[in-house]
């Protein structure tokens, strides 16, 4: 399995840049998906060789100036910019920001009492595996009949990967699958042995369907979206979610969700027993 983060998601952007949008002309002959390498590298103000060098992990630490010059011909957002970063810094041997430390597990008690706030809403609480640390009454009743909330303790990617119940809940069950695998390659992945664990776990228990996704996806997963759910009893729901990131020390993230029409605010009322009304439809 490769370990050419870097090059993996220079590529990966590189493809998904295109032309037009950095002023080049486009054709009907262009056989390269997004930039080629030489019109990268004829923005960037560097050699095609040393884009190529990059992308097949032949050199892992190109220089901040480099760097710059990357993000801005790739139009790369903050966030991107960011784990561009921690990517140069990842292929540094024995690196790791987090120093071996085990997956948080400890939920701090005003963020019990946010949660605790939060209903009726389905609001959960997850650590960088994904371990499923609390979570407030409205997502046990979303989650609980689908199979989340088993295993001790429970796991998005476990149950994403490894449960048949999984691909019934999630109609998009490949774009749910994505989402995992960049939440997990977020950061320093196999650096971290716990997270590499887990990987190592997934690959066994999938196959290919983990496997193939750490090889052609980057990381950063998306923050916010809409998720479509399958519920035995409320039937069809389109969800929002948005994901809030608590403070480094805490390593956990909490994501809440939203009914994203009229028809889920409706079925999630019937769901937690309030009165109709009470999670309104946030459009997406």
């Amino acid at each position: 399995m490769s370990d050419n983060e870097l090059g993996l998601f220079l590529r990966v952007r590189r493809e998904g840049v295109a032309p037009g949008e950095v002023g080049l002309p486009t054709g009907p002959r262009r056989r390269t998906p997004g930039l080629r390498r030489s019109e990268l590298a004829m923005l960037a103000g560097v050699s095609v060789e040393y884009v190529t060098r990059l992308e097949q992990g032949r050199d892992r630490r190109p220089s901040p100036q480099v760097l710059s010059a990357l993000a801005d011909a790739l139009r790369l957002t903050a966030n991107e910019r960011i784990h561009l970063y921690r990517l140069t810094k990842g292929a540094e041997a024995g690196f790791t920001c987090l120093a071996g430390a085990p997956p948080a597990r400890t939920v701090r008690p005003s963020v019990q009492a946010l949660l605790d706030r939060l209903e009726p809403a389905p609001a959960v609480l997850l650590n960088r595996l994904s371990d499923i640390l609390a979570w407030t009454s409205g997502y046990e009743r979303l989650a609980g009949p689908l199979g989340l909330l088993d295993g001790a303790p429970p796991n998005v990617a476990r149950f994403v990967f490894s449960d048949d119940r999984a691909r019934t809940a999630y109609p998009d069950w490949d774009l749910v699958a994505d989402q995992q695998v960049a939440t997990l390659k977020q950061g320093p992945f196999r650096a971290d042995r716990h997270v590499a664990a887990l990987a190592d776990e997934l690959t066994v228990t999938a196959g290919a369907a983990f496997g193939d996704r750490v090889e052609s996806l980057p990381g950063l997963p998306r923050s916010n979206g809409v998720e479509r759910l399958v519920h035995p009893e409320g039937g069809e729901l389109r969800l929002n979610y948005e994901t809030l990131d608590l403070a480094a020390d805490d390593d956990q993230r909490l994501v809440v969700h939203l009914p994203a029409d009229d028809a889920t605010a409706a079925a999630l009322d019937r769901l937690t027993g309030r009165r109709p009304g009470a999670l309104r439809a946030v459009s997406g």
